[in-house]
């Protein structure tokens, strides 16, 4: 009998969540952002789901977009932020890794380099994120050199947008604009739609978007749209109900005692907790499912445990199912309730928890 705490990933949903992207940008190619081992969900199992559709896969690192080669994957992979030293330049061509180039030593890199084969770069312009990019006034004297290099072939135009997810904000507009106002004499495919943009702001997909935590079934906008709601959930998280216990009013719960029972309260015990990778900051009333059914959280969560609220299920015991989040219970809502977002809720998910690979019913 094994620990019941597990993930189960749906690459099935994953995939449709990739068309969903391609559909809404339907005049630009995609590159599925698998960085971070796949948001948490497993970059090799996503990546060979995916492999036959993909137009691209984006890895932060060299060491990321490895892996990937060495399981097989042959589709053409971006290294986000490029590369942090020029020793990393025999694998990029060796294995035809397409890399960003942001700053000025990695440009003199790329320059001064001697491939066996011509190159893809992907040129970032920092329009306000004030992350990664060259300044504007730096910008077309790094294109001019990569035009001049014999050994870049092609040259992509990117950049990223710092609130694309607020979609009353007209940041995006101004950062669109000034994008437009420096590359425009410059005749290369265009990137800069991430996932918000392309749910939120179709005038910014170009020739290539780059959706991301909308391929794991998560939407990052600030407001609710019909988009979103075609998104399937890729990760169930879940776990079981271990002990229950029958607590007086008055009586507190859990480390702290942060948590007092105000009556009468069937108190369940479920095997996960923050070493599992579950947010110790979840408030009481985070919501969960218990068999189908929704609950909450009452207490703090603890290492190995949380508990919630069984009152109202008196069907639930040891063994019950519980969801924390997928199908029923959205990430989002959970993220909320822990003053944090979907993106981190799932790549802290620990190694403890075995993935689960398999066709969910929707």
């Amino acid at each position: 009998m094994y620990r019941p705490t597990r993930a189960i990933i749906d690459s099935a949903a994953f995939v449709d969540n990739y068309r969903l992207a391609k559909s809404l940008a339907a005049n630009s190619r995609a590159v599925a952002i698998i960085k971070a081992n796949g948001y948490g969900h497993g970059a090799v199992a996503l990546a060979h789901a995916l492999h036959n559709e993909a137009d691209a896969f984006g890895v932060a690192c060299i060491e990321e977009a490895l892996e990937l080669r060495e399981s097989g994957i042959h589709t053409p992979i971006v290294l986000l932020e490029g590369i942090f030293s020029p020793s990393e330049l025999p694998l990029v061509f060796t294995h035809g890794f397409s890399l960003v180039v942001h700053n000025q030593a990695q440009l003199d890199w790329v320059v001064n380099a001697s491939p066996a084969n011509p190159m893809t770069v992907w040129l970032k312009l920092d329009t306000g994120m004030h992350r990664l990019g060259f300044d504007p006034c730096d910008f077309a004297e790094a294109h001019a050199r990569l035009l001049a290099c014999k050994h870049v072939e092609n040259i992509v135009l990117m950049s990223h947008f710092a609130r694309a997810d607020e979609t009353r904000d007209n940041a995006t507009q101004t950062q669109l604009a000034r994008f437009h106002r420096v590359c425009q004499d410059m005749r290369q495919p265009v990137s800069l739609a991430n996932s918000a943009a392309i749910l939120g702001w179709p005038a910014t997909h170009g020739d290539w978007v780059r959706p991301g935590i909308m391929l794991y079934g998560a939407s990052p906008l600030d407001t609710a749209t019909p988009d979103n709601d075609g998104l399937k959930p890729v990760m169930q998280l879940e776990s079981a109900i271990i002990s229950v216990r029958d607590l007086d009013a008055g009586e507190a719960i859990g480390y702290g005692a942060r948590y007092s029972c105000s009556q009468a309260t069937r108190v369940g015990v479920v095997a996960i907790g923050y070493a599992d990778g579950y947010p110790r900051h979840a408030a009481d009333g985070t919501p969960v499912a218990v068999d189908g059914i929704r609950s909450r959280i009452i207490g703090r969560v603890s290492m190995d445990m949380l508990t919630l609220d069984l009152t109202h299920i008196p069907q639930a015991g040891p063994g019950s199912r519980v969801e924390l989040w997928g199908q029923q219970i959205s990430a989002n809502e959970v993220a909320a309730h822990a003053d944090t977002i979907a993106y981190q809720l799932f790549t802290g998910i620990t190694r403890r928890v075995p993935r689960l690979y398999q066709t969910l019913k929707m």
